[in-house]
């Protein structure tokens, strides 16, 4: 792996990463995650709303 490439696949690894601590948290606290955070884990914002939180 070059420097370049190596240096873009970490910062995709830890820009995911962040996603999931962020919609994580939302969904802890009875928050909605933020659409972009979601789409970037591959969830479909609309689709988890219909998620029903017993």
């Amino acid at each position: 792996m070059t420097p370049r490439t190596f240096a873009n696949s970490l910062r995709g690894f830890i820009e995911v990463a962040a996603c999931a601590i962020s919609a994580s948290a939302a969904v802890e606290s009875g928050k909605q995650p933020d659409a972009r955070a979601l789409r970037r884990l591959g969830i479909d914002p609309e689709r988890f709303r219909q998620i029903r939180r017993s």
